[in-house]
């Protein structure tokens, strides 16, 4: 898979690795940010990135050592 130029030419290519620093995207995660804008507890399914700041659905851009995993990606998707 790859990312394209407005002409079809690749520029960019996907990792081909599922896990970065213990997390997979599907993961449910708590963050508990303690410093910053984004300071609070946040629950959710995690999207993960390479460069190790990730996404949840309500907040943005939050480092990796702030998530612990509450049950990990298996297939189905889950609600609350």
């Amino acid at each position: 898979m790859c990312g394209t130029n407005k002409y079809g030419f690749p520029i960019r290519h996907r990792t081909r690795q599922k896990v970065f620093f213990g997390f997979q995207t599907g993961d449910i995660v708590r963050g508990v940010v303690t410093t910053g804008k984004k300071a609070g507890v946040y629950t959710g399914r995690v999207s993960v990135r390479a460069t190790g700041s990730f996404k949840l659905p309500q907040v943005d851009g939050v480092h990796h050592r702030f998530f612990s995993i509450l049950h990990k990606a298996d297939g189905y998707g889950y609600n609350f």
